[in-house]
């Protein structure tokens, strides 16, 4: 299958204006109406969804079987220094991680299985979803129940490691589970020069900070791979006090759920025996972000079976510890979340970021006969 030069064209023209219009999580107001018009203008059906931001379309009868294709929309609070003359025109937002690749992608797709819809044997849910970078905004969409008939979900995302056509695709878990964790020690202030008057929060937090590194080299299997960082610690104000309090903040990134909640607890139990054993106390704020994403094992090898199909080189996806709340749809719906080659660059989130924009046509193809194959695979079953 290809998508034809007419769609091609249309498609990367949509890209470019999205790349010089992004929108931050929950504010993607343009990009929503730019992408329900283009819906509109080929006939797609947008259906009446409670999202501020975003939408839910369809393509078919709107009967079984039913597979869905989620692109996210919103884009990232960084200053872009490509140098291409389609760069963001907002200063301080930028498309740093190709959510403009994915939705004109999913876009291509669209509008080439609406042209096909007669033949289509099932419907497809194209979602285009807000706030992936808050993250929570598959939550959003989740909780509108629009998806609760689709039986299988697929997804993708940009990657600088492979050329453009090449797909990776791997079962199981892509990307972590990513939690933040906040902990504020509470000692007792006092002179510099009379550290036994008080109770010093420095001495108790830096040792956590150590004793934190020992949750992954002793208390977790070490064939896994996760992680716990210490990313700020911030405690005083002067050079002779010894403060009242020191806080910590930082994250946990894991493959594994058991792994994430063994993580947690032995990061509770730390702080509080560490903050006792030094006559102090802590508290721990704990904010969980999506789980790992957990691609279905048949799901998987569909993917990998269509990429071939199209003529696309695929690859193992490598593990990942950052995150993408593609993961919340995977607690609900089985399907994939595959990794699209869009060519050698810096990586995601760097200012210098940037897609090849001929992996757009391949992979509105590619996402397309994907959708026709799941649907054909469900009426099977």
């Amino acid at each position: 299958m290809q998508i034809d030069d007419a769609i091609t064209r249309q498609i990367t023209d949509e890209f470019y204006w999205l790349h010089r219009h992004p929108e931050l999580s929950y504010a993607e107001v343009e990009t929503t109406a730019r992408l329900r018009a283009a819906l509109t203008r080929a006939g797609v059906r947008v259906l009446d969804v409670p999202l501020q931001t975003g939408l839910v379309a369809e393509i078919g009868m709107g009967k079984a079987p039913i597979v869905g294709l989620r692109a996210d929309i919103d884009a990232l609070p960084v200053t872009e220094q490509t140098g291409l003359d389609y760069a963001s025109e907002r200063p301080g937002v930028m498309h740093a991680c190709g959510h403009d690749f994915h939705m004109t992608s999913v876009l291509g797709a669209a509008l080439y299985l609406k042209k096909h819809e007669a033949e289509l044997g099932g419907t497809v849910r194209i979602v285009f979803q807000p706030a992936e970078e808050a993250p929570g905004g598959a939550r959003d969409v989740l909780a509108t129940g629009a998806l609760a008939d689709v039986q299988a979900l697929f997804g993708l995302h940009s990657s600088p490691l492979f050329p453009v056509g090449t797909v990776g695709v791997s079962a199981g878990a892509v990307t972590a589970s990513v939690d933040k964790f906040t902990l504020h020690f509470q000692g007792k202030g006092t002179h510099a020069a009379h550290p036994e008057r008080g109770v010093d929060p420095i001495v108790m937090a830096s040792s956590f900070v150590l004793t934190a590194q020992s949750i992954i080299s002793r208390n977790i299997n070490p064939a896994h791979r996760d992680l716990v960082s210490i990313t700020r610690f911030t405690s005083g104000n002067t050079w002779n006090v010894i403060p009242e309090t020191a806080e910590l903040e930082g994250t946990v990134r894991c493959l594994d759920n058991a792994d994430r909640a063994h993580i947690e607890q032995r990061l509770r139990d730390l702080a509080a025996g560490q903050a006792a054993s030094f006559g102090g106390s802590v508290t721990v704020d704990w904010v969980a972000g999506p789980p790992a994403t957990d691609n279905t094992p048949a799901w998987s090898d569909c993917a990998r079976e269509v990429a071939e199909a199209q003529g696309l080189t695929v690859v193992p996806a490598p593990a990942s510890l950052a995150g993408e709340d593609f993961a919340y749809y995977q607690t609900k719906l089985p399907g994939c979340f595959v990794l699209v080659g869009t060519g050698a660059s810096p990586a995601n989130h760097n200012p210098a970021f940037r897609v090849d924009p001929a992996a757009l046509g391949p992979t509105a193809a590619y996402l397309a006969a994907l959708a026709q194959r799941a649907i054909a695979q469900l009426a099977r079953s």
